[in-house]
């Protein structure tokens, strides 16, 4: 049986109390007050009620933590520690009905992501890993896929909406994987594509331009389930570059190597 820590059940617990909430505030999605940021780019009043509860419970447990959180403006805390927080990550798919969404909680010390939780609050699904402790799925523990080839392999993706729909590279990546893959899925919800490589469920998944609080705790998934995480190029500094492509360790190189030459071309 996994192991918790006292940080990880703090995060748990967080996480399952806002959840509830979401639960509610889904059977009366129609009812929803919902304002407009942007296009394809909604905030709905269930999204501020997860983020309050979120935080409060995690202050509670740890007074003087800084955080990061999608709708709030950025807290300080005490310079070290901080929690990276998507109180609703999906939240198209929400506000549409679409049982595809989560809460996502990551805990930052030094700079680095040292825990991860990612909920699916429909499924009652609790992904979570702590740095060298390996990824979980419930008690159970995650390994990523065994898959070597690519044209076995399926592939996850986030289509660039808004402001970033114009990105010329995005178009030439996606027919070159489509055209050397299984399949290519794109489910609307960044953390729980990487919750799902962890599991072994997608082989791989790629994204631009995302937030540190949509792939923080997946990035972590990810890496504790014995995949690699990386931005297109290679590098490892993907929390600042926003730039995400995540595969098990035998498709890393070769997909990363597609997704380079859809770049150049």
């Amino acid at each position: 049986m996994a192991v918790r820590s006292a940080v990880i059940n703090v995060m748990a617990a967080a996480a399952r109390k806002a959840g509830r909430g979401l639960i509610r505030d889904f059977g009366e999605v129609e009812n929803l007050q919902v304002s407009l940021k942007g296009p394809s780019d909604f905030v709905s009043t269930a999204d501020l009620k997860a983020e309050r509860i979120l935080r409060q419970e995690l202050e509670k447990a740890r007074p003087g933590y800084g955080f990061l959180m999608e709708e709030s403006a950025p807290v300080a805390g005490d310079g070290k520690h901080r929690w990276i927080v998507d109180p609703l990550d999906g939240t198209l798919n929400f506000l549409h009905g679409i049982p595809h969404f989560c809460i996502s909680v990551a805990l930052e010390r030094d700079g680095e992501i040292v825990a991860g939780v990612i909920y699916e609050p429909l499924r009652d699904d609790e992904y979570w890993a702590e740095k060298g402790g390996g990824a979980f799925v419930s008690d159970r523990r995650l390994r990523v896929s065994g898959r070597r080839h690519l044209a076995e392999a399926v592939i996850a993706t986030g289509i660039p909406f808004g402001a970033k729909r114009d990105n010329p590279i995005y178009p030439k990546m996606l027919n070159a994987v489509a055209a050397e893959t299984a399949g290519i899925r794109r489910f609307g919800s960044a953390a729980l594509d990487l919750a799902f490589v962890a599991a072994g469920k997608f082989d791989g998944y790629w994204e631009f331009s995302l937030n540190a609080w949509d792939i923080a705790a997946g990035i972590l998934l990810v890496r504790e389930a014995g995949g690699y995480v990386t931005d297109f190029e290679g590098g490892h500094d993907v929390m600042r570059s926003g730039n995400v492509f995540a595969a098990n360790d035998h498709l890393h190189l070769p997909l990363g190597r597609l997704l380079r030459q859809a770049n150049k071309a």
